[in-house]
This record gives C-alpha cells, sequence and structure tokens, in this order.
C-alpha cells in the first residue's frame, strides 16, 4: 500500500485510539507485523501543545517511520497551523480525525461531528493540504447516523481537496462501538474514489481480516481495539494474508518478553509513577489472553510502583509456566 511517497510494507494499519496508540504500543506494533500506525490524537488548540499529556503524544523518538499524526478540530486555519507545528517536528504524514464519536469531542463538534457539515470538511481539508508538503490522510465514518450515510459525498471532497488515503470506519457516529461493524458502506467508497481507502472496524483475526478486504476492495485494514493486549495479531494476520496459512499461538516465552518490552517503554515514556498508572491498563488487556489472567489484573491494579508491577508480572508468568498442561496462551479474542 502507497501513502504518498511511502510505500508501506504491507496492508496492515494500527488504527489511532487515544489514551493507547502511544509510542510504546505503535513500535511494538510495528515489530510485530503492522506496516503503518497513526498517533493518538492530537489537539488542533495551540494552547494545549505544550501539556505533558501533548507532549507524550508526540514522542516518536527512534520510531521506524513513516510517522504519522492525527490531529483534531474545527477550525481550518487552526489545523492548518497544527499540521505545520507538527511536520516541524517530525511527522511525515498529517490523518485529520473526523472519526472519533466520543461526546467529549462531538459536543465541540469535532472528530466525527464534521460530517454533518460537509462544506466544513471541504474547507478544513483544503486549508491542512495546502498548509503542508507532506500527505495528508483522513480518518472518518460512514456517515453521522444510520439514515445519513454519508461517507461517499465525504470521500470525494476527500479525493478532490489533495486527501492521500481515506481510513473508513464501518459505523455511523451514533452507533459508537455498539452492534457490528457494517463493509457495505466502505465497498461503496472504494468505488467511487481511486485513492487509497482502509477498512476499519471489528477486524479481530485473519479471517476477518481476509473476508473484509475481498468483500470491500480495500487496500487495507485497519486494527484498533483487537490489537490491544495482543499486538502479535499483526503478524498472524500478515502471515495468512501472505500464506494462507495460520500461524500457531505465540509461546509463553515470546508473550512474556513482548509484555516486559512494552511496560519498560512505558514507564521510559511517562515515568515509573504515571507510567505505573497507564500500564495498568494495558496488562489488563493482555490479561485476557493468559490463563487465571483475572489475577494478575487483580494483582497489578493495587501496584503503584513500576518495579513492583515488573516483578509481579515475571513472578505471574514464571508460576504460568511452570504449571504442567497449562494452555498458552488462553483462546481468547478481543471483541
Amino acid at each position: 500500500m502507497q501513502i504518498g511517497p511511502y510505500r508501506l510494507r504491507n496492508r496492515l494499519a494500527v488504527a489511532p485510539m487515544a489514551g493507547v496508540t502511544d509510542r510504546p504500543f505503535r513500535q511494538l506494533c510495528k515489530r510485530l507485523g503492522a506496516g503503518y500506525a497513526v498517533s493518538e490524537m492530537t489537539a488542533s488548540d495551540s494552547r494545549l501543545w505544550n501539556t505533558r499529556k501533548s507532549r507524550n503524544r508526540r514522542d516518536h523518538a527512534g520510531e521506524v517511520e513513516p510517522i504519522a499524526v492525527q490531529i483534531a478540530g474545527t477550525d481550518p486555519a487552526q489545523l492548518a497551523e497544527a499540521a505545520r507545528h507538527n511536520v516541524g517536528e517530525g511527522a511525515q504524514i498529517i490523518d485529520i480525525n473526523m472519526g472519533c464519536p466520543a461526546k467529549k469531542v462531538c459536543n465541540v463538534l469535532a472528530g466525527s461531528a464534521l460530517l454533518r457539515d460537509e462544506p466544513l470538511v471541504g474547507r478544513i481539508l483544503d486549508a491542512v493540504v495546502a498548509a503542508v508538503d507532506v500527505p495528508v490522510t483522513l480518518k472518518i465514518r460512514t456517515g453521522w447516523d444510520r439514515a445519513e450515510r454519508n461517507a461517499v459525498r465525504v470521500a470525494r471532497i476527500a479525493e478532490a481537496a489533495g486527501i492521500s488515503a481515506l481510513a473508513v470506519h464501518g459505523r455511523a457516529r451514533n452507533d459508537l462501538y455498539q452492534g457490528e461493524a457494517e463493509y457495505d458502506t466502505i465497498a461503496e467508497v472504494k468505488s467511487a474514489v481511486s485513492i487509497p481507502v482502509i477498512a476499519n472496524g471489528d477486524i479481530d483475526s485473519p479471517e476477518k481480516a481476509r473476508a473484509v478486504l475481498k468483500h470491500t476492495g480495500a487496500d487495507g485494514v485497519m486494527i484498533g481495539r483487537a490489537a490491544q493486549g495482543r499486538p502479535w495479531i499483526f503478524r498472524e494476520i500478515d502471515h495468512f494474508l501472505s500464506t494462507g496459512e495460520v500461524l500457531p499461538p505465540p509461546t509463553l516465552d515470546e508473550i512474556r518478553g513482548w509484555l516486559l518490552e512494552h511496560l519498560d517503554n512505558l514507564y521510559s515514556l511517562y515515568g515509573t509513577t504515571a507510567g505505573a498508572r497507564v500500564a495498568r491498563k494495558h496488562v489488563g488487556w493482555y490479561a485476557r489472553a493468559i490463563p487465571q489472567g483475572d489475577t494478575l489484573r487483580t494483582m497489578i491494579n493495587q501496584l503503584d510502583d513500576a518495579n513492583a508491577q515488573l516483578r509481579a508480572v515475571r513472578g505471574f508468568l514464571d508460576a504460568r509456566a511452570q504449571l504442567p498442561g497449562t494452555p498458552w496462551p488462553a483462546e481468547k479474542r478481543a471483541a
């Protein structure tokens, strides 16, 4: 898959998720098979750029290229300035968020709320594309609500504005993450434009990825929640799409190494205190695939110290490895 001058190594992208797709998560997903990853959403309001939270979201030190930064807002000039600022800090691709369904985003008419105002969509895209000399991409939903699925019209606006690639989540804004994603609209979008289209929503297995690619004709797939606590899903999908073979589950030793590496990088980015808080949710996600994982999750949620968390994770996993006949990992997959 090609985005501007960047030829990606495969058709698999990590979806931008606020509070999740920080640098440690993106790096691990890329190392385990993702060809592309977009950063967490960053605000276009310059007054927020120097907060610790914003700086952490824009940290790309040592990240495998291309470096893609997602921006969000409602004002074309402000978004254009945010794009220029992030390119100045090393962003090689700018992604515009018009897909987030969260109330705190939509209540200020950003994210997927923008889909209600197609002229504003056009003004924003024109302004950002004109502001930078790097590829600009866009993430949308199928529409504001199921009765008004306007993704095809928005896709044509995007193509006319010079957008380099388009990711489409197979739900309308008012669906939030409820029910099942639908892919007919994504197929219609792909048929309507010539730019790369990436399908997103409920892709949680190699078989599902292949089925969605076949149904939609999309150029790639974007994985979000299914990669939480299971970053190896990308190598599973990549192998299956390339060979038609299903990889065996990762070994206990492999997952132990990935989880400990992930935790070390979280503590390095956020500091040991804040990093320990961030680590809790990640360990909780990993725990879904671990025998007796509920015990690990409860244990980690009670620990505020990074070193104590590392000792607990090592001790728990090492004990599981010594239990005779214990299946690893448990056959649980993210919803």
